[in-house]
């Protein structure tokens, strides 16, 4: 798995996390959750990119 990936991961992991302690704090709960929500299916949309590489290399390592 490449570091850069993991990176992006926390990076976004952090942003959002900050983002809804703001966010929450001011009174704002329902922009908070839309937030993390948001922010989950972000980082979703990287990781199925590689997950389909991992299964494509599978596929292709036991000739399916």
């Amino acid at each position: 798995m490449e570091t850069e990936l993991i990176f992006k991961v926390a990076g976004i992991g952090i942003l959002v996390a900050v983002a809804y302690v703001v966010l929450s704090k001011s009174g704002r709960d329902e922009m908070a959750m839309l937030l993390s929500l948001c922010g989950i299916v972000m980082i979703l949309l990287m990781i199925v990119g590689r997950v389909s590489e991992l299964f494509s290399y599978i596929r292709a390592s036991f000739g399916l």
